[in-house]
């Protein structure tokens, strides 16, 4: 008796195919994890100490300086532009409110190559000012270091801050107005306001915001290397193919996780607390500051800045170059890789949304318990930077395909090859794994806003539930499986650690074109694939954007 009952229910859940599922899907985002950490611990040759003792503490200050540099700069730009364009009135405003999304469309790594191209010594800028004020050599004045740590955390920063504004944004509309009418009348001027208002509140949107963009500084490959500041990420890749030791690079990427789990943490202990401070009054309009003469100005110049330097002067210096360098750059082997990047990022984009809608739909069926927590856990690639999944990718792929390879070749006389290691099935399998979350993230959003008495009414018509979901679930739901499908693939479209570390031997994307490129100092034949990786990415800025205004109705 006591068998059976403590059976039956573990028995259930292995009938239920949406727990299969789950659990299928968070066995695939675990494996690297699993892993890294095995290969941490037992490597073939342990250079843990060498590390130790000699580039570890470097890479693990870096890493820490590169993170603090961007976090305070997105912290000033993305937090004062979000109050300012949400509870200020003042020339251009409205054209600013989804401007600032668009240094989201730039990669990192493509901001960093334009500013290195402008700015170095034989840039246009230092030729420009040695040109006007007669300066013949470097001794003649001081000009900042571009490739730098003080350059990287800026590049890094102007591309990043739309994080922080986009949270920030979204919890200054959600605030509730009754809060601004006691500011106003104990006096408070806007800044006041602000500092002792609309900053508290907004304090755990704010966090979650940072961590997304500190996530992406510790991601972040393309950059620091063409800056030589050695962080972890660097670290990691130089082991690994430099050194030629798996097992050092996979105990840099235990490290790193380390830095996962604080900042998921973060992360997650702030959306807690955010649950207190939403509003019960979203529909009421906000009751903006009017500001006029200098303060109009200032607030003006303070938003369009890293619009400006963020997106404006990228995306007219590459398209100066792709017009200059078309015949150049246009070339057959540009096109293959143009196709490499999209059917790549199609292919990603397409089993993201399936294994997305499997992974929302289970949670919404099995809302507690095991399901919720595989549903929850499946979301952890997300946080993963690309170098250390790569790392954890090659390993059980290169040990299946060996031991197959083994077997067969024992057997039956015949070579298999690389079926997983080495193939762009590793790759795809990368992005899906990392990019999991935000496909399960939009379609469990909007699967939330479908009643749960649609679900009733279609099984009282004899519906199960695979039949629901694509009858009447998927069909309502569709704009959020779209917006999903847009953002992985413009997400693919951009990602360079793990494409580099995976790809097949003379494979190439238009990242890694744009990488070698750059590398070799041909920013200007490397512009026309940055400018459509560009292009691209501005699309679901767009949609963002609309998703936000809509949060109030405002004046």
């Amino acid at each position: 008796m006591y068998t059976q009952t403590q059976t039956a229910p573990l028995s259930r859940f292995f009938r239920n195919p949406w727990f299969l599922s789950s659990a299928s899907i968070a066995f695939m985002v675990g494996l690297p994890i699993i892993a890294v950490f095995y290969l941490a611990f037992y490597p073939e040759e342990n250079i843990w100490p060498h590390l130790l003792d000699t580039v570890l503490p470097g890479y693990i200050s870096n890493t820490l300086i590169l993170m603090a540099g961007v976090g305070a700069l997105s912290l000033f730009m993305g937090v004062g532009s979000a109050w300012l364009v949400t509870m200020c009135r003042f020339p251009g405003r409205k054209m600013l409110e989804w401007a600032l999304l668009l240094p989201f469309a730039v990669p990192a790594y493509v901001i960093a190559y334009v500013y290195t191209d402008l700015l170095e010594y034989a840039g246009v800028v230092q030729g420009t000012l040695r040109g006007l004020f007669g300066w013949s050599s470097y001794q003649d004045y001081w000009f900042p270091e571009i490739r730098s740590m003080g350059g990287a955390i800026t590049m890094m920063a102007l591309v990043l801050y739309p994080y922080v504004y986009l949270m920030s944004r979204a919890a200054f509309l959600e605030q509730s107005m009754s809060l601004f009418s006691v500011s106003r009348n104990l006096g408070h001027n806007p800044l006041q306001s602000f500092l002792r208002v609309s900053l508290p509140v907004a304090r755990p949107a704010i966090a979650v915001g940072l961590s997304l963009a500190l996530m992406e500084t510790l991601n972040d490959f393309g950059t620091v290397d063409f800056f030589a500041v050695k962080t972890l990420t660097a670290g990691l890749y130089d082991t690994w193919l430099n050194m030629g030791n798996l097992g050092g690079a996979a105990q840099i990427a235990s490290l790193m996780l380390i830095f996962v789990v604080t900042l998921i943490y973060m992360e997650r202990f702030s959306r807690r607390k955010q649950k207190q401070f939403e509003s019960k009054n979203q529909g009421q309009s906000l009751e903006q500051f009017q500001l006029r003469g200098f303060k109009a100005a200032a607030a003006t110049f303070f938003c369009l800045l890293p619009v400006v330097a963020g997106f404006l002067i990228p995306f007219c210096v590459l398209s100066y170059y792709a017009y200059l360098y078309f015949e150049v750059s246009w070339t057959s082997k540009f096109v293959q890789y143009a196709v490499n990047s999209f059917s790549l990022s199609v292919i990603a984009a397409l089993s993201t949304v399936i294994i997305g809608i499997t992974l929302a739909y289970s949670k919404r069926l099995n809302s507690e318990g095991v399901t919720s927590l595989l549903v929850r856990f499946s979301g952890l690639g997300y946080a993963m930077p690309g170098a250390v999944l790569a790392v954890g990718i090659i390993v059980p792929f290169a040990a299946f395909d060996n031991t197959l390879d083994d077997f067969l070749r024992q057997h039956f006389g015949v070579s298999t090859g690389l079926l997983l290691s080495g193939t762009t099935f590793a790759i795809i399998f990368a992005y899906t794994v990392r990019f999991l979350a935000v496909s399960a993230g939009s379609v469990e959003s909007s699967l939330a806003k479908v009643t749960p008495s649609m679900d009733m009414a279609s099984r009282s018509l004899g519906r199960n539930n695979i039949s629901t979901l694509i009858r009447v679930h998927l069909p309502i739901i569709r704009g959020g499986v779209l917006t999903a499908a847009l953002v992985v693939f413009v997400d693919c479209m951009k990602e360079l650690p793990a494409t580099l570390i995976l790809r097949p031997f003379n494979f190439e994307t238009l990242a890694t074109h744009v990488y070698q490129l750059a590398s070799d100092e041909l920013l200007e034949q490397s512009a026309l694939a940055s400018l459509i990786i560009v292009l691209v990415g501005i699309v679901p800025v767009i949609f963002l954007s609309k998703s936000i205004s809509s949060t109030r109705t405002r004046h």
